[in-house]
C-alpha cells in the first residue's frame, strides 16, 4: 500500500517523497523513480516533511511510532496512517503525544495509477485545513469520501479488500473464456475491457447498477439465461457475506 501511495504522487510530480524500509532490498523497488530519495532511517527522514504516512503492518505500527515520535513536529506536521483497526487513541498513545495530528486512512493499490478509494477519517485534532492538505494530497492518487472512523472498515473491505475481490471475478470470467475456447490472455483482455465498460457506462449515465443491468438483458435472452444461473449460485449472497466477513470494527469506549 505504501508503494502504490509513493510511487503514485511520484507521477503526479507535485510532491518530494522519501520512502523508508529496513531493507535496501525492499526499497530497490524505487530506484530511479523520479520524485522519490529512499532512506533505512525513518528517524532522519520525518525531519522537516509537511505529511508523514504510516504504511506499516498494525503489529509493527507501535514500533515505528516510539521510534520516530522524538524527531516529529507535533504543532506542525501532519501524520496520516493507513495500519488496518489501529484508531486516533492508540495513535497518539505510540506517538507519545495527546495533541498529534493523527488521521486514519485506507486507500488500495490502485494509487499507483491514480485510481485508489480513499477513506479519510479526520478525527485525530485535524482542522479544517489539515483535512483539505490530506485530502487534496490523497487526490492525487483517485477518489477520496472524507468519513468518521468507525466507517473506514467497512470501505476497507469495499475498496481496499474489495479490489482483490474484483479481480477473483474477472479470474472466473477468464476461466469460463477458456472453456468457451479463447486462449487465457485473451480471455483477460476481453474480461478486464468488459468491466471497464460496465464503469464507463455506470459513471458516463450516473446510473444505477440495477437500471444498467435493465437495459442489457431482453426477454428470453442470453443475458437472462446468465443473470440467472448467478442467482441460482448465490452470487449475490456470497458478494455480501464476502464484504462482512472481514468487518471488524473495534472502536474505544
Amino acid at each position: 500500500m505504501g508503494g502504490a501511495l509513493a510511487i503514485g504522487w511520484a507521477k503526479s510530480g507535485n510532491n518530494e517523497i522519501t520512502v523508508t524500509a529496513r531493507t535496501e532490498q525492499t526499497l530497490s523497488r524505487f530506484a530511479g523513480v523520479d520524485n522519490i530519495c529512499t532512506s533505512t532511517d525513518n528517524r532522519e527522514a520525518v525531519r522537516g516533511a509537511d505529511v508523514v504516512v504510516l504504511a506499516v503492518k498494525p503489529w509493527l505500527i507501535e514500533d515505528v511510532c516510539r521510534q520516530i515520535a522524538g524527531n516529529l513536529d507535533f504543532s506542525r506536521q501532519i501524520i496520516l496512517s493507513v495500519a488496518a483497526n489501529i484508531f486516533f487513541d492508540s495513535l497518539r498513545e505510540f506517538l507519545g503525544c495527546e495533541t498529534a495530528k493523527v488521521c486514519y486512512i485506507m486507500p488500495n493499490i490502485a494509487a499507483e495509477y491514480g485510481e485508489a478509494m480513499t477513506y479519510l477519517a479526520p478525527e485525530g485534532g485535524f482542522s479544517a485545513e489539515d483535512t483539505s492538505i490530506a485530502r487534496d494530497l490523497l487526490l492525487e492518487v483517485g477518489k477520496v469520501k472524507v468519513c468518521k472512523e468507525k466507517e473506514v472498515a467497512a470501505g476497507n473491505m469495499l475498496s481496499g479488500c474489495g479490489i482483490a475481490y474484483v479481480m477473483r471475478f474477472i479470474h472466473a470470467m477468464m476461466e469460463g473464456g477458456v472453456e468457451m475456447g479463447l486462449y487465457p490472455k485473451e480471455a483477460q483482455e476481453i474480461a478486464m475491457q468488459t468491466m471497464k465498460g460496465a464503469v464507463a457506462v455506470l459513471e458516463g449515465k450516473n446510473m444505477h447498477p440495477a437500471v444498467g443491468i435493465d437495459k442489457v438483458t431482453t426477454p428470453g435472452g442470453l443475458t437472462i439465461r446468465g443473470l440467472n444461473e448467478l442467482d441460482h449460485a448465490g452470487f449475490n449472497s456470497a458478494v455480501i457475506r464476502c464484504l462482512k466477513a472481514g468487518l471488524v470494527i473495534t472502536l474505544p469506549d
